[in-house]
């Protein structure tokens, strides 16, 4: 079954539906980094259907750079296949025009996708004077409507953040279903919890499903995976890191885990990419250290018990938990792409290791497998990760559409 990927990021919603057996027809994201990401992935699923997985490795490894990897490796479908672009406005025609040719004659089954969500987000509309009331991407869905009405999938994936359900008193919502309903779709929405997939995260997401009105079906009911993983199950293999160091290329230092096994993060590849830990400043690691005494104690820290000399503003009422050490010992709080601006939310939960997530950790904690490569260097592969939907998330979302469909 084909489908399109609509505002792809890098790919985490793409990973899960062709882990589940679909074929991508298109991806359209507008962020460079990203695409290239989705180039290099696609790839990745072309050498390992044809059992060449060695060269992506070589690619990994340094022997060869990414101009000479996708020119040997990447078919001319396959990279055209990634649209470099926003969606809207003239860019519609040449993105409709381009899809119509890389879909020839097939049928394109589904589209995923959900709209940049810092219109909807709580945070967004917090920051905003106005409530993001005249945020221009509050109306991307009618974007997204547009190429609904033009290949009449039989189905389509909405994700977004869980503001989305608040946004405007509701009223975003309920204009959004009344717009799909109008032109020729039924839907529903869930809001989904991450961990309730395998993902060790608490992480809320609307997932709108939407599908034709001639199509007998309904939303689908997932099945809740029961487990007791949680981060450390995720954190304890990988090396030793210090502020600022990078293993761009590095061994595991211990064996797998249960859950690395079962989720297939490791995927039986002998060495790891894209561990790299951001260099922070003296001060930062003063608080960092503050922060994890705290948690030890089943404390969180707040900005207002730091030492005076520690503070640099005297805002003591709001974003009080600026500094959070992320919780081995159950799930993460949610990743969002602000750890590509700094590490303070994402601290790594152990005193012997005093510093933010590496770009390896923050990937799992999404449930990216450790040979997805992001593209475009640290601060691209943090917002990537942080704006991802999770792919073991995706995956079953995708297995139950493809149930359904069928």
């Amino acid at each position: 079954m084909n489908f399109i990927d609509l505002f792809s990021g890098a790919g985490g919603l793409s990973e899960g539906f062709i882990t589940a057996g679909f074929n991508p027809i298109a991806h359209v994201e507008i962020d460079s980094h990203a695409c290239n990401t989705l180039e290099t992935r696609l790839v990745y699923h072309k050498l390992k259907e044809e059992k060449k997985l060695g060269h992506y490795y070589d690619y990994l490894k340094g022997k060869n750079n990414r101009n000479s990897f996708i020119k040997n490796f990447g078919e001319k479908h396959l990279t055209e296949s990634v649209l470099n672009i926003g969606i809207g406005g003239k860019n519609n025609d040449y993105i409709f025009n381009k899809i119509d040719e890389l879909a020839g004659n097939n049928e394109i089954d589904l589209i995923i996708g959900g709209p940049p969500c810092q219109a909807y987000s709580l945070v967004g509309r917090a920051r905003d004077s106005e409530g993001m009331k005249n945020d221009p991407r509050n109306f991307l869905y009618k974007e997204y409507a547009k190429f609904l009405k033009n290949y009449r999938p039989k189905a389509f994936v909405f994700e977004n953040v869980l503001g989305l359900e608040t946004a405007d008193g509701g009223r975003y919502l309920k204009n959004m279903q009344k717009y799909f309903r109008s032109i020729g779709y039924n839907l529903d929405y869930k809001i989904q919890h991450s961990e309730d997939f395998g993902v060790l995260q608490k992480r809320r997401r609307v997932i709108l499903i939407g599908w034709r009105k001639d199509i007998n079906f309904e939303y689908p009911i997932f099945d809740k995976i029961v487990h007791e993983f949680k981060v450390r199950d995720i954190l304890t293999d990988l090396k030793n890191l210090r502020p600022g160091e990078q293993k761009n290329i590095t061994n595991y230092k211990a064996s797998t885990t249960k859950y690395l096994n079962q989720f297939e993060l490791r995927n039986g590849v002998d060495f790891v990419t894209q561990h790299i830990a951001r260099p922070h400043n003296d001060r930062d690691l003063e608080i960092y250290k503050i922060a994890i005494k705290k948690w030890q104690k089943e404390e969180r820290l707040k900005y207002p018990d730091l030492p005076k000399e520690l503070k640099t503003h005297k805002n003591e009422k709001s974003f009080l938990d600026r500094y959070k050490v992320v919780d081995a010992n159950g799930f993460s709080h949610t990743m969002v792409a602000h750890i590509a601006k700094d590490g303070h939310h994402y601290i790594y939960p152990d005193s012997k290791q005093v510093r933010s997530l590496s770009v390896r950790e923050a990937a799992r904690i999404q449930s990216f497998s450790d040979d997805f490569f992001f593209e475009g260097g640290r601060s691209a592969a943090f917002r990537q990760i942080g704006n991802a939907v999770p792919p073991l998330m995706a995956k079953e979302i995708a297995s139950k559409m493809s149930q359904l469909i069928k």
